[in-house]
């Protein structure tokens, strides 16, 4: 069951993909009621990869878990119009339209002030309302760059891609985050807002420190940072087996637990080392070369070192700590669903769960808000 924090709260989501729809499913995790306003075509995030037996990918079942979906034509005049009734008892609209398109749609800002002044609408685009690049087409990885989350993390020689798109995902829990805050908010003016929010602007959060260092003229190389590589008790190591470890020993007492049970204390005093330490992590890629996976998790679990494992994806529902806090959910069978819950746990309670997205239509829903 969602959690009761956002409890008779209605949320609708007329994002596509990943970050408005992620967003929408967070408040619903806390309890809103959310629907879903799709084109008649549905979301692209339907047909966009394998696709099971029922139509849709995993990737959308996923993301819309807990939502009750309809599908309107907001070209059209009976569409707009199924949604302006919806829009008139919503508390919050997130939307992911590029700038511009709710004009066009007749659904602008002004619009939907006159149709519900206490709504909360935010718009989760790419680069945000204004700006030169307010209309320009973009991605996860392009809002990475731009936002300074590629440059600094890679290899010495260039960047890379992480398999997450994080930026998508780090919009869609600052768009949740801003709705809570604006709907709090409201109770104290009994008015709505708008909320300008971009991808990009999610990332370029986070980069403060890096962009200090930057600054002035302190920021490592690419590879060579004290998290990004540079440092031998910070780095990932492969095994005998071909399977990797991480060790994170930065305080002083850790990386002496490490080296102690590994048998090199002559290491101890070599955690100094100016940065990037190569000889002393040649010496470490050497050590780890030397046993299995399962030789160094025999070794080193036992020892409070900051040591773990890299499990395989297929690996992570099953490690007992994982499987401990209950937050994957496994639906088994020939096409299998591996929900992750949000992961929270409230007075000792288990994680919320969401029910599968059910199908219906703007009547139903409207007739049910009355």
């Amino acid at each position: 069951m969602p959690l009761p924090f956002l409890s008779g709260l209605r949320v609708i989501d007329l994002g596509q993909y990943l970050p408005g729809p992620y967003a929408a499913q967070l408040l619903g995790d806390l309890g809103a009621t959310v629907v879903k306003v799709e084109a008649p075509a549905g979301d692209p995030l339907r047909r966009l990869g394998p696709v099971d037996s029922d139509g849709t990918t995993a990737a959308y079942k996923l993301l819309n878990a807990g939502k009750t979906v309809i599908r309107l034509d907001l070209k059209s005049a009976d569409g707009r119009a199924a949604l302006e009734g919806l829009l008139a008892k919503a508390d919050a609209l997130i939307e992911s339209y590029r700038p511009g398109v709710m004009d066009k749609l007749g659904l602008g800002r002004e619009r939907l002030r006159e149709i519900n002044p206490k709504l909360v609408h935010a718009s989760l685009s790419g680069w945000g309302y204004d700006g030169p690049y307010a209309t320009r087409a973009g991605h996860d990885l392009n809002y990475m760059a731009v936002g300074g989350g590629l440059d600094a993390s890679g290899l010495p020689d260039r960047p890379v891609i992480s398999y997450l798109p994080v930026a998508d995902f780090a919009s869609a829990q600052q768009t949740a985050l801003a709705v809570a805050g604006a709907l709090l908010g409201r109770e104290r003016t009994g008015q709505g807002c708008f909320l300008d929010l971009s991808i990009m602007e999610s990332v370029l959060g986070w980069q403060g420190m890096t962009l200090t260092a930057a600054a002035r003229g302190t920021m490592p190389k690419r590879g060579e940072a004290l998290l990004s590589g540079g440092a031998a008790c910070y780095r990932i190591y492969r095994t005998a087996d071909g399977r990797f470890v991480t060790l994170s020993a930065l305080e002083a007492k850790f990386w002496q637990g490490f080296c102690e049970a590994v048998g090199r204390p002559d290491w101890i005093a070599r955690q100094e080392d100016p940065l990037p330490q190569t000889d002393l992590t040649a010496e470490l890629e050497t050590l780890f070369a030397t046993r299995t996976l399962a030789e160094w998790k025999a070794l080193l679990d036992p020892v409070d070192c900051c040591f773990e494992a890299v499990p395989e994806l297929t690996e992570v529902p099953d490690h007992p700590h994982v499987a401990a806090r209950g937050q994957v959910r496994v639906a088994a069978g020939p096409e299998p669903l591996v929900e992750t819950l949000m992961g929270l746990r409230v007075d000792g309670a288990p994680p919320p769960e969401r029910a599968p997205l059910q199908e219906s239509d703007a009547a139903t829903v409207l007739a049910g808000w009355e």
